[in-house]
């Protein structure tokens, strides 16, 4: 989650709060293709992130791309962004109700134990996917045509534009390559937790928490921000109420705005974050 949002905010650089729906997306139509079309579990949460590219398309091109046109402060666009969260979490509600799905993953195995603490299969999976993704998205962005550009327009989009860039054709394909990343995380979360409507915004949160503890901007921080929040999390709630989860989320993020607001990765230049 955390990857895929830091994507979008390095080039648009405002806080997309309707990625948290694009997340959800991803989770129901992997469940839909999953369980009314038949399609195996791996290759509908594939085909959901193929979908929710275009749905993070479609969302800049009919909302945040007039409104960047006539001029509209990074208030005006997250406070938009907060209302099409609202429409698309409405939306699923009608569709699928506000009972909790789940998707099955076969049967119940015991997990492993390490450490004293289990890990099952699922968690194991969504651990190695996560770090194949920061060795695809890094490797796409620093040696590629288009992770070039992304870098140029993210740094000065005026300059990018007089070198013969189009900003406006990078910021759509930083959506759709983060919107996918989103439509994956999301059906990755489905095999590990149930699926509701309003799930959204507690995801996209805890992808902004991450994304900011490990420096706005970075994708590696992002990654190590991701697993460094979910590791404290974990360890917090082995001692207290597992209710207490977001709350350590929220502190986590207050100390590290308070004593190390650079991020995990210190004062760095983007290349040298990249």
């Amino acid at each position: 989650m955390a990857l895929s949002f830091a994507i979008i905010y390095k080039t648009i650089r405002f806080f997309h709060f309707a990625h948290g729906s694009v997340i959800v997306a991803g989770a129901y139509i992997a469940y839909s293709l999953s369980c009314f079309v038949g399609i195996p579990l791996l290759l509908s949460i594939v085909v959901s992130s193929l979908i929710t590219t275009v749905l993070g398309i479609v969302i800049y091109k009919t909302t945040y791309s007039y409104l960047r046109v006539i001029g509209s402060s990074n208030l005006i666009l997250a406070i938009t962004s907060f209302g099409i969260f609202i429409f698309i979490q409405n939306l699923f509600q009608i569709l699928y109700g506000a009972q909790i799905l789940s998707l099955k993953t076969g049967p119940v195995s015991e997990g492993h134990l390490i450490m004293g603490g289990t890990i099952t299969n699922v968690q194991i999976s969504i651990i190695v996917i996560s770090c194949l993704l920061l060795v695809l998205i890094r490797s796409v962005v620093v040696e590629t045509r288009i992770g070039k550009a992304i870098r140029a327009v993210a740094d000065d989009p005026l300059g990018a534009s007089i070198s013969g860039i189009n900003p406006e054709r990078i910021i759509i394909y930083s959506f759709g390559i983060g919107s996918a990343l989103a439509g994956l995380s999301g059906g990755l979360i489905s095999l590990e937790s149930s699926i509701e409507p309003t799930m959204g915004l507690n995801l996209i949160l805890k992808g902004i928490i991450a994304s900011i503890i490990g420096g706005l901007g970075s994708i590696p921080g992002a990654v190590l921000g991701g697993f460094f929040l979910g590791i404290v999390e974990n360890l917090g709630i082995w001692k207290i109420q597992a209710g207490w989860k977001d709350t350590i989320s929220f502190a986590v993020l207050i100390a590290f705005l308070l004593f190390r607001p650079e991020g995990i990765l210190g004062k760095r230049t983007d290349r040298e974050n990249l």
